[in-house]
């Protein structure tokens, strides 16, 4: 990957940069006087969209707050040889190798939090959690807002409502909720009188996107002064009118799964070489299940370039190829389909693309799926059927994007109870394992969902009115706040 980036960017030197001997960039001094507009020595993607410094921005922002210093792009440049003047330091050489496998404890790793810095190493390998807290809400009521029409998701939605003794709230259409100034403030003053402790969203899927979701924590998150949201969220969702109703029947029936008898299993992704943290997500797991006296069956899925990357060892581990070019896992051994349809957890880490998450296809996804919580920490894995931003060429892992059906909802429409996933560009394990975190300590799917959001709200320090996406951008600075949980948010998963 290293050498792909060196390649790419000795590819730009020599064919871009007008005015400059080859092999030299232009310094970072200059691109902070034509970009940085408001002057406070800091970039920000708003400052660099539409420049050819555009899609270098995510890879100069290692600590994710969406802001780069000058420091942090002469960091960057270095790794490739290139002084901070756009020179190539020719002492330099690129030392490429296979990093040191270790598996830290979950208490051994750093908890993200405004003001608490990460290094570098840290960051790239994804070894830290977002800090979340308690946020008590106000009510005690149940609230379901839709924009369904069709009696058949409403007859479901009713049955939802009646057995949480809750209310049924429609709108016209919830992707346009947050363009209608005067029906929002009605809303809102609605359900401040309301007070409600849970608010299940069921869109239709074309109303599923980025900013009918932003605009869901626009509103809920000014039911009162702090910029936190005060609800408990959960979304519900399935691609047709009989898999809704399976989804909604599951949910009243549940009852949580007792620890003693969780059977976790995790799916991780190699893609190459140097790239290992997501295995070394499986290991962390499959270390902190053990501490409850669990063992985690570990699928490792290794590219065609992950040929010398550490394999785990011990019962249960396997380790299979992907396909490549372009084609991912559509099925497995009857051995491994055993092992999921006898799992009740199923967690994922890795790149994904629409229709795809781990390497493992969305035709790869066990059928049979009925009261299973799968979480997975890939892009795209709840990507929108419509899109408020801009189409996305290419993925990380370097994956084409193209239009198919979103892993999660694919999973719940085979029976999964909860579904865990991201419109767009997934932070994975850290923002992942909080969620996971609250609901093994017994709290419902709506807490863990409103402490995930409310930590990158602080951490973001979004405020009133920012929420919404309002410039079409590949990365939006909203991003981190696009993860989507699809389960009742009054239903507790597993029991303490």
């Amino acid at each position: 990957m290293h050498f792909f980036i060196f390649c790419t960017l000795m590819m730009v030197v020599s064919t871009s940069y007008v005015g400059y001997a080859q092999g030299q960039q232009p310094p970072v001094t200059e691109i902070y006087k034509n970009h940085d507009g408001n002057k406070d020595g800091l970039l920000e993607a708003g400052e660099v969209t539409g420049s050819r410094y555009a899609r270098q921005f995510p890879r100069w922002d290692v600590n994710g707050d969406q802001k780069v210093s000058p420091q942090e792009v002469i960091a960057f440049r270095k790794r490739f040889g290139i002084a901070a003047d756009g020179t190539l330091l020719r002492a330099q050489k690129q030392k490429i190798g296979t990093p040191k496998f270790v598996t830290p404890k979950i208490s051994e790793l750093k908890r993200l939090r405004k003001g608490v810095p990460l290094s570098r190493e840290e960051a790239r390998n994804s070894a830290f959690l977002l800090g979340t807290e308690k946020h008590a809400v106000g009510g005690t009521q149940y609230v379901i807002l839709t924009d369904h029409v069709d009696t058949a998701y409403l007859k479901s939605l009713k049955k939802l409502a009646a057995h949480h003794q809750g209310q049924l709230m429609s709108v016209p259409d919830l992707a346009l909720l947050h363009e209608q100034e005067e029906r929002f403030e009605t809303l809102q003053k609605q359900l401040r009188a309301i007070a409600p402790k849970y608010a299940a969203i069921a869109p239709r899927l074309e109303s599923f996107r980025e900013n009918m979701l932003m605009g869901m924590w626009e509103l809920f998150s000014t039911l009162d002064s702090d910029p936190e949201l005060d609800v408990f969220p959960g979304f519900l969702m399935a691609s047709n009118a009989k898999a809704f109703s399976k989804l909604i029947e599951q949910s009243l029936q549940h009852n949580p799964i007792p620890i003693e008898k969780l059977k976790p299993i995790a799916i991780s992704q190699v893609l190459r070489d140097t790239e290992t943290r997501s295995l070394q997500k499986a290991a962390i797991l499959r270390q902190h299940f053990r501490k409850r006296n669990l063992e985690t069956p570990i699928v490792a899925i290794y590219g065609k370039k992950a040929t010398t990357a550490p394999r785990l060892k011990g019962k249960q581990v396997w380790n299979l190829e992907a396909p490549g070019g372009g084609k991912f896992i559509e099925s497995f051994s009857a051995e491994l389909s055993s092992e999921f349809n006898e799992s009740n957890l199923i967690i994922m880490h890795g790149h994904g693309v629409p229709g795809m998450s781990c390497s493992v296809d969305i035709q790869g996804i066990p059928s049979n799926l009925q009261g299973k919580v799968l979480l997975t920490g890939s892009c795209f894995s709840a990507s929108p059927k419509k899109s408020d931003l801009p189409e996305m060429r290419d993925a990380p892992g370097g994956y084409t994007v193209k239009k198919r059906d979103a892993f999660i909802l694919r999973a719940i429409d085979q029976g999964a109870i909860v579904a865990f996933g991201h419109q767009r560009l997934s932070s994975g394990f850290p923002h992942l394992y909080p969620v996971l975190e609250n609901w093994l300590e017994g709290r419902t799917v709506g807490e863990a969902y409103q402490r995930l959001i409310n930590g990158l709200i602080n951490l973001k320090e979004v405020k009133s009115g920012d929420f919404i996406i309002r410039e079409k951008t590949k990365k939006p600075a909203q991003n981190s706040l696009l993860y989507v949980v699809i389960g009742d948010p009054a239903l507790r998963p597993f029991g303490k």
